[in-house]
Parts: C-alpha cells; structure tokens; sequence
C-alpha cells in the first residue's frame, strides 16, 4: 500500500489580491486521476470567505499535476472553492470562464520579482541605494547582472517535473525581476497551470529564505514594473487572414477599459503610467510590434497573413489569470467582426 500526499490548493478570499492557501490529504494507492481526486473541505472563516457561523465550504478539484518536490508519491491539486450546496463561490473566478469549448488558447508571461526579506529589497539590490540602472539585466548572464539563477532553474525543473508546459524562461529588465511563460489550449487549463507554477514557485523560494513579490511596481522610480501579458487567440484569429478583423476585435477592448482594468491586478496604475513600455491605464491603444500599446498585434501575426494571435500587455503580474482570460473572451465574443 502507498501512501500518497495529495496537496489540495485553492484561492483565498483576501482583497484587493487573492492569495494562494493549500492543505495535505493522505490517500491510499491513489491512481493520479482527476476524477479520482475527492471533493473536501476547509474552514472559509480562516481565508476571509465565510463567517464563522457557517463557515465549511467546498474544494473541488478541477486539474491535477504530480508533485516532483516532495519526497515520495505526491500530487499538486488545483481547486474551485465551492459553498456549501456546491454552487460557485463568489471568489472563484474560475467559474467565469466561458469557453467549454477551449476554442481560446492563452499564453500568460508572468513576471515576478526575487524578494530578500533581510533587505526589503529585490534580490541583488544594496540593502542602501540602488544597482547600476537598467540595461545590462534584461536576458543577462554573469554576476553583478544575473541573481537567484539558482532559485529559477529549481522552479523551472519543477514545473517540467510536474508537466507544466513551460515555454520559457528569462531574466528581465529590472535586476532581480524574472519571467516564466506558460500556453495552453483552453483559458481554464492556461489558469490552472499559472497558478500551480506560482504555487511551485512561492514553495521554491520558501527553500532558499526568499519571497516572490508579485506587485505590479515593486520598486518606485526609474525601474521597469512586473506585468502578466495575455497572448490569445481564438478560430477567428487563427484563421481570418484579416488585417479588419483583427482591428475590429482590437477595437472592441477601447469601450471597456473599466472592465479589464478592474481585474487586471491591483495597484496596476502604479505600472500602467505610459513609461517603462506600457500604455496609460486610462488610455487605449493598439499597434503592430508596439510594446508601449495597450494590445500588442505581434509582427509574425501580420507576416503571417494576419493568422496568429494578439497580446494584452495590461495585465500585472498580481492579476488572476482566470479573471484576465474570462474579460478577454467576453471582449473577443462581443468585437463586431466584417463577414
């Protein structure tokens, strides 16, 4: 008989961010499935959702990975959080998502700072002033340019341990600050995936006395912020051959900068300034290979005979990529399309 280690992990109710929360169940000989996976509970009291009064809620397990940093047979189990009479929760954004089809496809560049909590600071800065001003740490190598490698190779392993699909990895612009990139066909499973690399991710830095600082401006002034940016696509954008097609859905995003912004991360205006390769928070723009543009129309989208895909570069690295790719899907399915 195995003993095996299931980590059930779910979305709390904390605001304006929702934090990650995940408890251990033992099971025995358990297969792996999902379907296998039982429904459990927890105390929503202790999380900011529900009263203590009445304060059992539902975890229901929607996607299921092994879990390659824990010793023995373990697995890593994303999680609705459901009420009690197992209708949706009012902060699970998973729900409202519509795309049974997976006809949308997401790639999320999640962004993410190495933070050393002795200093305050992100990883590599003087625990007085600052480094050298941004330049040399964008894709870089070397001592002084590249820090916490070491933490982003273990969770990089992790995730392609577990089967993340994993795109890429890179340093970024300000010293400190990287990125990781996950596709998947389907905005569910493009979510599910984000959050379990996260979770991957907050336990790697756990190991090595770090913490992971998701705020879209981790540091004020002339440093770059920290964005999650949404690649996505649909039949229709894979398909069209339109250059008005692809304008038209472009255009349908100018009417709902509220809608987006609203869930695009908190604290977002302190990123979304018109600097450091972002369009203003309250503007809205669009352009072919325009990283300063609120949607980005990729240059090989259009050299492909615009079949390909668009990118929303709003998003900050605190937003929940379930409530990002179910603005976009609605903005997508409302665009007035030429026949």
């Amino acid at each position: 008989m195995t003993k095996c280690k299931l980590e059930y992990i779910w979305l709390d109710g904390y605001q304006p961010t929702q934090t990650l929360r995940s408890k251990t169940k033992i099971e025995d000989d358990f297969s792996g499935k999902l379907e296998d996976a039982k429904v459990w509970s927890f105390d929503g009291s202790s999380t900011e959702q529900a009263s203590g009064g009445s304060s059992d809620l539902l975890l229901k397990p929607v996607y299921i990975v092994p879990d390659p940093g824990r010793i023995g047979t373990g697995f890593l189990v994303m999680c609705e959080v459901l009420n009690s009479d197992g209708t949706p929760h009012r902060t699970n954004g998973r729900s409202t998502i519509h795309d049974d089809d997976n006809d949308f496809w997401f790639g999320f560049e999640q962004e993410y700072t190495l933070w050393n909590p002795e200093t305050d600071k992100p990883l590599g800065f003087p625990s007085e002033g600052y480094p050298g001003p941004q330049g040399p740490y964008y894709c870089s190598v070397g001592g002084g340019r590249a820090v916490g490698r070491e933490v982003v190779e273990e969770h990089l392993e992790l995730c392609l341990q577990a089967g993340l699909n994993v795109e890429g990895i890179n340093a970024e612009v300000m010293m400190g600050q990287w990125e990781f990139q996950i596709f998947a066909k389907g905005a569910k499973e493009a979510g599910d995936q984000i959050w379990l690399a996260r979770y991957l991710l907050d336990r790697t830095a756990e190991n090595h006395g770090l913490t992971i600082n998701y705020e879209p401006k981790p540091v004020k002034g002339d440093w770059n912020g920290s964005g999650m940016h949404a690649n996505f696509s649909n039949t229709t954008l894979r398909t069209c051959g339109s250059q008005d097609v692809y304008e038209a859905i472009c255009q349908a995003f100018e009417p709902r900068i509220k809608e987006h912004i609203d869930v695009y991360g908190a604290d977002n205006d302190q990123r979304l300034t018109g600097l450091h390769e972002t369009q203003s928070i309250d503007k809205f723009s669009y352009g072919v290979s325009d990283r300063g543009a609120s949607i980005r129309i990729p240059i090989g989208t259009v050299e492909s005979g615009w079949k390909g895909w668009l990118e929303d570069r709003r998003p900050a690295s605190n937003a929940d990529p379930y409530m990002v790719a179910s603005a976009i899907i609605a903005t997508v399915k409302s665009a007035a399309v030429p026949a």
